[in-house]
């Protein structure tokens, strides 16, 4: 489940001021970002973009890599409901290929890394990860038990299929293939009314 603890530096008050300025430097870090590189980026020059001071970001988000990583995890998170195939298996592979395509691009490898980077001891921003796929795949057994399909745990999911993708993305040279995904799903299918 996606936290949402009051009092940490990334869990904004909703809306107002502290709203304004987390969108004002996510929008002038993922610009200069955009512009000129990950590697060049400084506090001082995102706070400058933002129109805020250095110290505010600092108070917020503590450093660098931690606002990077929130960052990150706002580019994250889903937009709208995965796709509807008709089956679970297809609503898996869809989803499943979409997200190794994605994550695999030179954005998505530089959004993990910044991810798992972060050392935020109250609000980790791979666990606010882990949280929107456990959504996501939600959404889709969910859509499956409508349908009167057998469906497995969530748990079994992300064991089965998330976590060897992740794997592969993460410390591989190359992507999961079609026909690995295609097998993880299907030993995740495996057990499911059981």
């Amino acid at each position: 489940m996606v936290s949402s603890t009051v009092g940490t530096r990334t869990a904004p008050r909703p809306g107002g001021r502290s709203a304004r300025v987390q969108e004002a430097v996510h929008r002038a870090a993922r610009e200069l970002t955009a512009e000129l590189g990950r590697e060049a980026l400084t506090v001082p020059m995102i706070a400058t973009r933002a129109g805020v001071t250095p110290s505010t970001i600092y108070r917020r988000w503590g450093d660098l890599a931690e606002l990077l990583a929130d960052v990150s995890v706002e580019r994250m998170r889903p937009e709208g409901e995965p796709a509807d195939t008709g089956s679970l298996r297809g609503d898996l592979l869809a989803w499943a290929e979409q997200y190794n395509e994605e994550m695999s691009s030179q954005p998505g490898q530089g959004m993990l890394r910044d991810v798992l980077s972060a050392q935020s001891p109250d609000d980790r921003p791979s666990c606010r990860c882990a949280g929107f796929v456990a959504l996501q795949i939600g959404v889709l057994l969910d859509r499956a038990r409508t349908r009167g399909e057998a469906t497995p745990a969530v748990d079994r999911v992300m064991d089965m299929l998330v976590a060897p993708l992740l794997f592969r993305l993460l410390f591989t040279p190359a992507p999961a293939t079609a026909d690995e995904i295609a097998g993880w799903i299907d030993a995740s299918l495996a057990t499911a009314g059981s």
